[in-house]
């Protein structure tokens, strides 16, 4: 059984979701001087958010369900490759968003894919 959370538990729970937030996303800018690290590790920090934004969206695409797509007939495979396509021609992100967007409406919503 759920149970409503009083108005004490969600005021702490909102609190320390902010101070968990303000020191994580600033800790890079607390420090007076640059700190020091490890090239290894300065490499790992440029790709991260890409790495990131990949184990989001890839699931997304590839699955439905909880279980890998079993026809090609998903609109979200044209769509992707659109996109795709559109970066590799002009890097950017409205393009390719346009032209995913562009490829998977008319599949999802026409065709029902």
């Amino acid at each position: 059984m759920m149970t409503i959370p009083n108005d004490w538990s969600t005021a702490l729970t909102i609190l320390g979701l902010a101070a968990v937030t303000f020191v994580t996303r600033g800790f890079f800018l607390y420090p007076k001087r640059e700190v020091p690290m490890p090239e290894w590790l300065k490499r790992g920090l440029t790709v991260a958010p890409l790495a990131a934004l990949s184990a989001v969206v890839v699931p997304e695409v590839v699955l439905s369900h909880g279980q890998f797509l079993h026809t090609w007939q998903d609109a979200r495979l044209p769509g992707v490759a659109a996109a795709t396509l559109y970066y590799l021609w002009r890097p950017g992100v409205l393009g390719p968003l346009l032209a995913g967007l562009a490829v998977y409406l008319p599949l999802h919503l026409m065709l029902g894919w």
